[in-house]
């Protein structure tokens, strides 16, 4: 009998046959062996049919078939590489730099012509990455489901619906669902961020400039995003209608219950460990000195994570019926429409204040943000002073 690495196909089947066979009359050693020698084929079989599929691959390259598909989609893919690798080199960051300070493209131009061929002048990586950074870091943006896409977004929720029901053998037919649906659009807003650079900024050179203007510009639009949805949120009415989902509201001051309380009130699909509770970091004092002068062993926040913002009101400050925290789920409930992806538009204007030695730089990102699910949050308000 061949060695296994001997073997063809057709003598690994064959002797894959009389195992089969064998293995039925044999006991102890004897099976162990055989059920060693039955993997040991099916590795060589695995071995010879991916020389096979090499092999028939090899030959319709050989006969034209598929040989310039591949070929095309190599220089697709060498030409997108090179086109990337040059917008990061320090060549292209410094004379994207200047182009910002100067609005002179000039430079820029003759850049990609000569090492791309033709191509629009985009922000460096450097910039490009800061809008996404910003996104991951924030405290609440970090859960929110991005859309790229163009246009108003459509999303459908439940407004009302009945539950399953038992259907014991030989009744009747259950009653069809009542389902009440309504649509939440979504429509993206451009987030501006405008600053004026002064000489000492105008000054610095190539990424040290960009890393400004970055910092500058993208974290604030992102902030800017956060004040948005946390707005729309405070803005849902506690019935749901036909363009809104609902939100619940607990009227409460901080107590040693009441963000397990706030948790009771989100629907079944928000009630685990994406949940987080977004609150002014003054509220958060408020809620630990509740526990400590309680004695309070458990966590007052039931493990949750809590996020801070200064969008939502402290509680001390706080009128009677305003929101001073927000418990729910951003990942489920939330929805962030980014027509452009994760790109943030900079424009100048080095003429307005010129006489001043001033550039205006101004930052944009279209963004929309809703709530697309009903009772996915819980505002937290406070009650009439005693």
């Amino acid at each position: 009998m061949k060695e296994i690495n001997e073997m063809t196909l057709e003598d690994v089947s064959v002797r894959m046959s009389e195992i089969e066979a064998e293995l039925e009359t044999k006991s102890g050693e004897e099976l162990t062996a055989l059920k060693e020698e039955v993997k040991a084929l099916q590795e060589r079989k695995t071995v010879l049919n991916d020389l096979e599929e090499r092999q028939a691959l090899a030959k319709e390259i050989e006969d034209n078939k598929v040989e310039t598909k591949v070929i095309e989609e190599r220089k697709e893919e060498t030409k997108m590489k090179d086109i990337k690798e040059f917008r990061n080199s320090k060549e292209y960051i410094d004379a994207y730099a200047e182009y910002i300070k100067t609005g002179d493209d000039a430079e820029l131009r003759t850049l990609l012509t000569t090492n791309v061929g033709s191509g629009t002048i985009a922000v460096p990586s450097i910039i490009e990455d800061g809008i996404k950074t910003a996104w991951e870091e924030s405290e609440i943006l970090q859960y929110v489901k991005k859309i790229p896409f163009k246009g108003n977004y459509k999303v459908q929720f439940e407004v009302s619906g009945s539950d399953a029901v038992i259907h014991y053998e030989g009744s009747g037919a259950v009653d069809e669902e009542t389902l009440t649906i309504g649509t939440v659009e979504i429509i993206p807003r451009t987030i501006k961020k405008w600053i004026s650079v002064t000489d000492e900024i105008i000054d610095l050179r190539g990424e040290d400039f960009l890393n400004y203007i970055k910092d500058e510009l993208t974290y604030k639009i992102v902030r800017k995003a956060e004040s948005i949805l946390l707005a729309n949120i405070d803005a849902l009415p506690t019935t749901a209608d036909a363009t809104h989902p609902s939100v619940k509201t607990v009227k409460s001051a901080p107590t040693g219950y009441v963000i397990a309380d706030a948790i009771g009130n989100l629907c079944a699909e928000v009630r685990g460990k994406n949940t987080i509770i977004v609150m002014n970091p003054l509220t958060y004092k408020e809620f630990r000195k509740v526990q400590v002068n309680a004695g309070y062993e458990y966590d007052i926040f039931e493990g949750k994570k809590v996020a801070f913002s200064d969008d939502i009101a402290a509680y001390d400050t706080a009128s009677e019926n305003d929101t001073y925290a927000i418990v729910g789920d951003f990942s489920y409930g939330a929805r962030a429409v980014v027509p452009n992806g994760d790109r943030v538009e900079i424009k100048y204007d080095d003429k307005t204040r010129m006489k001043s030695d001033l550039v205006d730089i101004l930052g944009r990102e279209p963004i929309g943000l809703g709530v697309v699910a009903c009772k996915s949050f819980v505002r937290l308000t406070k009650p009439a002073s005693l």
